[in-house]
């Protein structure tokens, strides 16, 4: 019987979270990614996972700097950021079987096109996540909360479903692909830019009451920008939503204030910078959205 496999792009908080639960499933996983230092932590010590109580964990992972180093790979989960995507989706055009499935889980809009345009239509799948993790080091990680992880229907995505269950995760497979991912860029447009300007964990956002205004504000502007386009949220109230998200992620310093903190490049502009360009096509006034895009791109301009 073939051993169960899957190659992971990306060494980053999201990606090791994933990779270690896939380990401890009794997976096989090879990590691809292009960051040194977290390569060569990952090719010695495996993924290591801390708990809330400062217990370390380690899972094995294979590691791979380039794609002839894991070719014809039939699963792939795509976990970098949204400005490496291009060059995940090159990697991919190598290394990618051709029956194979990549399937991004990536913050933003525009990742499964991209992935698509290197791969073509049948090889690229679109889901989300709302589980967090925090990398407090090359290849060493910090689970911020338990998630769901929504699945646009693909043919071939069954055995990543699988894998994904056994590996301890909820997966949900809906209809509507652009709907899933407008319903955690909204989500993402609140949390992301408050958590990495205020320099706080999510819990903290809900906690203050002028950031959780913010949070409703910047949730609510994006909700009608999604309506104007037809896309039907996964949820009823957009507000209520990413506080409940802020709550269940409480102790997680979301990804953009990861970025921040050690000088790397964001996420803002597939995220916020996304919203007001299609609140300025459709006509939706998106103040706070533009306010928080610029302001972090502004954090960006400083540390350059």
């Amino acid at each position: 019987m073939e051993e169960e496999s899957i190659l992971i792009v990306g060494t980053g908080a999201m990606a090791c979270l994933f990779a270690s639960r896939l380990s401890a499933a009794g997976v096989r996983v090879t990590m691809l990614g292009t960051w040194s230092e977290g390569l060569r932590a990952l090719r010695s010590g495996g993924v290591r996972v801390v708990d809330g109580a400062g217990g370390e964990e380690a899972f094995a992972v294979e590691v791979a700097s380039s794609p002839s180093d894991c070719s014809n790979a039939r699963l792939a989960l795509v976990l970098v950021k949204a400005w490496q995507t291009e060059r995940a989706a090159r990697q991919l055009a190598h290394c990618l079987a051709v029956d194979g499935v990549a399937l991004t889980l990536q913050n933003g809009l525009g990742n499964r096109e991209m992935l698509a345009a290197a791969l073509g239509e049948e090889r690229a799948a679109l889901g989300v996540t709302t589980s967090g993790a925090t990398l407090l080091g090359p290849g060493r990680v910090r689970p911020g909360g338990e998630g769901i992880v929504s699945l646009g229907e693909h043919p071939r995505l069954g055995e990543m479903i699988d894998l994904l269950r056994r590996a301890g995760f909820e997966v949900q497979v809906v209809a509507d692909a652009d709907s899933l991912l407008w319903s955690k860029l909204v989500i993402n447009a609140a949390i992301n830019p408050l958590g990495a300007l205020l320099r706080c964990p999510n819990g903290e956002l809900v906690g203050r009451p002028s950031a959780r205004a913010l949070l409703g504000l910047a949730a609510g502007e994006a909700a009608e920008v999604a309506a104007a386009l037809g896309r039907k949220l996964t949820y009823t109230d957009p507000v209520a939503t990413v506080e409940t998200v802020a709550e269940r992620t409480a102790s997680n310093r979301c990804s953009m204030l990861q970025d921040v903190a050690r000088g790397a490049p964001t996420e803002i502009d597939a995220i916020n910078g996304a919203i007001v360009a299609a609140g300025e096509e459709q006509g939706v006034a998106t103040a706070v959205n533009r306010t928080l895009w610029l302001l972090v791109r502004a954090l960006g301009e400083g540390a350059s």
